[in-house]
């Protein structure tokens, strides 16, 4: 009785290396074919012109978008507020101290009745909201937003149905 042949080894060094790999040609077709496809098919909408129109009207559209609200708003009205010095909480043994000049945005002129007969309780919730606050709070531009977006919070409370566009420091200065 004859012992049965072995079966191969697989191959070894270089061999092994060149040894094509089945299935590549199809997963580079897979690939390959989308993205030819997609690329034909935006070439063929941008030279069409479908594709620009489409693009600029979307700017157009933004565009007027804007001039209605520009024309609808009016433009900015401005209130001044009182400068206002106060001390930080700055710890037992040190004293800091605050100086700060703002400007309020507001969105049309009738609420700037408003915002005026309500700048002492303004003044009031900027004072104590201050005297809280830490000189290193202040410091960077990121400590300027967050206060601004503070002021802001708390004169949409103080002027309760008026809305303020934005806070404008005019000086700043902490020591």
């Amino acid at each position: 009785m004859s012992t049965p042949p072995k079966p191969a080894a697989p191959p070894e060094g270089d061999a092994a290396i060149s040894a094509p790999k089945k299935g590549g040609m199809k997963k580079l077709l897979l690939i390959l074919v989308p993205v030819l496809l997609l690329a034909g098919g935006g070439a063929g909408l941008w030279f069409s012109g479908i594709l620009p129109k489409l693009l600029h009207g979307k700017k157009d559209a933004i565009a007027a978008a804007a001039a209605y609200l520009a024309k609808e708003n009016g433009p900015p009205v401005y209130v001044d507020v009182p400068e206002i010095i106060t001390n930080l909480n700055a710890g037992p043994r040190k004293t800091s101290f605050v100086k700060i000049k703002i400007r309020i945005e507001l969105a049309s002129a009738d609420d700037q009745t408003a915002v005026n007969d309500a700048m002492p309780r303004i003044e009031d919730l900027f004072q104590t909201y201050l005297r809280e606050m830490r000189p290193e709070e202040l410091r960077g531009s990121i400590g300027t937003y967050r206060l601004r977006e503070e002021f802001i919070s708390r004169i949409s409370i103080a002027a309760s149905p008026v809305r303020v566009r934005d806070v404008l420091f005019t000086e700043l200065f902490t020591q």
